[in-house]
């Protein structure tokens, strides 16, 4: 690398020394023309400035024809300023040609010389004796050609040493090499770390751990890095606010800070869903409030998001203007999409532990429930037709006749406690529906409704709701609707229950269960369930989340009651429900 080179090569020197000379003559030559000095002084103090830049930094190459551009013009602006006519007045094109050729060789003395000829035709036809200027701009022509030819054997004899550029590579490579190793090495390590955590706070600590243990630098000024993790926080009262999860070099105070994220740059990364670099982090309008930002100069703002879903952002500040180059941001970029991987992991592994003890919850709840339909149902039938039976048995030696009566009145019990059992077989599992599909199951319901209790359920479904369905679905809405059913049944007092299946609109059907009984104030009902053994209505919206819907339960004391539960058939139908539902 040329950046590290203190001396100059031959060819620079040769260069630095040929173009001060050049400059000296000339300055000799135009000795009463303080305006053409001047110039000359400038250009010879800027080449030695840009010469030592060129040496010990890394200019683009297009600056060499800059420096080749203000030499080409200097005989322009010092031939303009001559009053009078002077036998050297042409030695000030030699000036261009030293740089051009030294820069850029063959191409550069062509151009250089392409230019001079231009100067001196223009400086012959500006001199009132034109076949003495045309002469003498002819010899200073056959000059500079000579000076090409000699520019060119030193260009191409003094070259740049190959041998000094490959030691130095050679000195540099070991160290690069050094920080490239650990910087793999700690990003192999949070990859690995993170994919196998599935504890959220441990995943966001690990990532912002292992951000500045990436970002190794010889100068370890990647400890200086300040960071946190924001993540919304969702209250039904107020809206979402960012809150620390996560940081590193953040006073207790600054933890406690909330944000917003409407404004300054948080809000910009949120509503681009990209990366945002910032300057001065502590005149940002939300960001001044953490007294971390106050000692940091630059900014790297990445956005946790997920699809269109928005988690949070992850904030990395630094005291140093330049220290988020490209190279460090893509680490961070890279360790980001990771960390919101991981955590997604964790959530998804969270949901799928609290959906199992849900299930296991339902299914007890299915237990209980089973347990308690028989022993209200067909349990107490089963005793009284074993007391019917004893009383008979009685009667037969007494009265034959009462017997006879009794007799039965013990077989038609026993034909509704067939019944009410067969019932309880059907909603527990209604074949029909694996056959026939929902529709013929919620007919088949209501049939044996009217059969075993002499209940009136009145079925009112669109057909062309059922391809829209597929059977898991269509399980959970029966089971649904029976629950709602049984409870109108059993505590409505309800003349007629009414089953409305439909569309809304596109993607998005309604079931609907309205019963003309007493009804309930659903308040106490919801309150009342910790003293309550019925799990009725929370069985019922749980079901719902299982179809992604919403339920909404109206009814009032002597008013009757409905249930309305919407259910989307796609994912922007479910976010678009989701909003309206949280929006009332």
């Amino acid at each position: 690398m040329t950046k590290q080179y203190s001396s100059f090569s031959s060819k620079d020197y040769l260069y630095l020394q040929l173009h001060w000379l050049i400059l000296l003559f000339l300055a000799l030559i135009y000795a009463p023309v303080l305006q053409a000095e001047l110039f000359l002084f400038l250009n010879g103090i800027g080449s030695t400035i840009f010469f030592s830049w060129m040496q010990f930094g890394k200019p683009n190459k297009t600056l060499h024809w800059f420096q080749v551009g203000i030499d080409v013009l200097t005989p322009a602006f010092v031939l303009s300023v001559l009053r009078t006519y002077h036998p050297l007045s042409l030695s000030v094109t030699l000036l261009p040609l030293i740089s051009a050729g030294f820069y850029f060789t063959t191409n550069g003395l062509l151009i250089a010389q392409s230019v001079n000829l231009i100067w001196f035709a223009l400086y012959s036809f500006l001199q009132a004796d034109l076949i003495n200027a045309i002469l003498q701009s002819g010899i200073w022509c056959g000059i500079d050609l000579l000076a090409c030819v000699g520019i060119y054997y030193l260009s191409t004899r003094f070259s740049h040493p190959k041998i000094k550029i490959e030691t130095q590579a050679t000195t540099i490579k070991p160290a690069e090499q050094g920080i490239e190793a650990e910087r793999r090495k700690a990003l192999y390590q949070i990859i690995s770390t993170l994919s196998s955590t599935l504890n959220y706070q441990m995943v966001v600590d690990k990532a912002l751990d292992m951000s500045s243990q990436a970002l190794f630098t010889a100068d370890q000024s990647e400890n200086k890095l300040v960071s946190a993790v924001f993540i919304y926080q969702h209250n039904q009262k107020e809206m979402p606010r960012l809150q620390i999860i996560s940081a590193r070099h953040f006073t207790p105070a600054d933890k406690r800070v909330q944000l917003e994220g409407l404004q300054g740059i948080i809000n910009e990364a949120i509503e681009s869903g990209k990366p945002i670099k910032a300057d001065n982090p502590a005149k940002d309008p939300e960001l001044q409030r953490i007294v971390a930002m106050h000692a940091c100069q630059s900014l790297f703002c990445i956005p946790l998001t997920r699809g269109l879903e928005v988690y949070g952002v992850v904030l990395f500040a630094h005291p140093d203007t330049d220290f988020f180059n490209p190279e460090r941001c893509e680490i961070l970029q890279i360790i980001t999409n990771q960390t919101m991987v991981a955590m997604e992991n964790a959530r998804l592994y969270h949901q799928l532990e609290a959906e199992k003890e849900r299930l296991q919850q339902i299914e007890e709840d299915a237990r209980k429930k089973l347990a308690r339909d028989l022993h209200d149902g067909p349990t107490q039938s089963v005793s009284a037709l074993a007391m019917r039976a004893n009383f008979a048995r009685r009667l037969l030696e007494r009265d034959p006749k009462a017997a006879e009566t009794e007799l039965f009145k013990i077989e038609e019990l026993a034909r509704r406690t067939t019944k009410e059992i067969r019932h309880m077989l059907f909603t527990l599992r209604p074949l029909i529906l694996e056959s026939d599909g929902l529709i013929a199951a919620l007919d088949a319901m209501a049939q044996k409704m009217l059969e075993t209790y002499n209940q009136k359920v009145i079925i009112q479904a669109d057909e062309r709701v059922l391809p829209e369905l597929e059977l898991g679905k269509q399980s959970v809405i029966f089971s649904i609707t029976e629950e709602a059913v049984n409870n109108a049944r059993k505590h409505a007092q309800a003349e007629n229950i009414w089953v409305r299946l439909g569309f809304v609109r596109d993607e998005l059907i309604t079931l609907e269960i309205e019963d003309d009984g007493v009804g309930f104030d659903p308040s106490e009902i919801k309150n009342g369930y910790e003293q309550r053994s019925s799990m009725g209505m929370i069985n019922m919206v749980e079901r719902t989340e299982l179809l992604n819907g919403t339920i909404q339960i109206d009814s009032k004391p002597s008013h009757g009651s409905r249930i309305r539960v919407f259910i989307p058939l796609s994912e922007e139908a479910a976010d678009q429900l989701k909003k309206v539902h949280q929006a009332s």
